[in-house]
């Protein structure tokens, strides 16, 4: 499967408006995860990965406690995933995750991007297939074989691993998801995940000219800064 995964586009931002949009996407994405799994990281085992996410960019404990308060209540939100797929430049390929409490909004919303960036947005499907969806762990360790010897006596299934520069990369199922994330635990103890996500990884990449890079990163960055989408994933390299 070698490296082909984008990592979220949830950068440090440079601005304090950029990083505001941040803060309110994890906000939102912690808000959802506790109000559906439990306010407690320590058996939520998703809003343990976001919590852990949120501060490696660097998100105030201020913000990740107030989204938790938030969930505590009866009433609140009631956000939805939408999930949007489409073509890119030379045929390069899109899904784009929101959290909506308005899809007709966020659809309109998600289509004027593709429609700006002259990209066109497909139907459901159209393209997700060409993607696998995949739980993807990152971590400090030399011995990829006993990290896979480990994985395979808690049953869990392992699309693939791979190491370099001291570091583990383990891929699965993203079914596997919490089954993985919880046999590493187990092994090692606490660990410090660099990544720890469940993302769409293309299974063909599409190369791109200079033009067609900067029409794709036009589209990225408006499609991010709509404060519904969540994730951004593509086939372009």
């Amino acid at each position: 499967m070698g490296r082909a995964y984008q990592n979220r586009k949830l950068s440090m931002a440079k601005t304090s408006d950029q990083k505001a949009r941040v803060y309110s996407k994890y906000a939102r994405e912690i808000y959802v995860s506790a109000k559906s799994g439990g306010l407690d990281p320590t058996g939520n085992l998703a809003l343990r990965s976001i919590i852990d996410r949120a501060k490696k960019d660097q998100v105030p404990t201020h913000v990740i406690d107030k989204a938790i308060d938030k969930a505590k209540g009866t009433g609140g939100e009631d956000f939805a995933l939408a999930r949007y797929e489409g073509f890119g430049p030379s045929g390069s390929m899109l899904i784009v995750d929101c959290l909506t409490d308005n899809p007709n909004r966020t659809f309109g919303d998600v289509r004027l991007c593709f429609n700006k960036a002259k990209c066109k947005l497909g139907n459901t499907g159209s393209v997700s297939h060409l993607f696998d969806h995949t739980a993807i762990f990152v971590f400090s360790h030399s011995d990829e074989e006993a990290v896979l010897e480990a994985l395979m006596m808690a049953d869990v299934d392992v699309s693939d691993i791979e190491s370099e520069d001291g570091k583990v990369t383990v891929f699965t199922p993203q079914t596997e998801y919490f089954k993985a994330r919880q046999a590493i635990i187990d092994e090692y103890g606490e660990t410090d995940f660099e990544v720890d996500e469940i993302q769409f990884i293309p299974q063909l990449s599409t190369p791109l000219g200079d033009e067609d890079r900067e029409v794709l990163d036009n589209l990225i960055d408006m499609l991010d800064y709509l404060e519904d989408v969540q994730s951004i994933y593509h086939s372009a390299t």
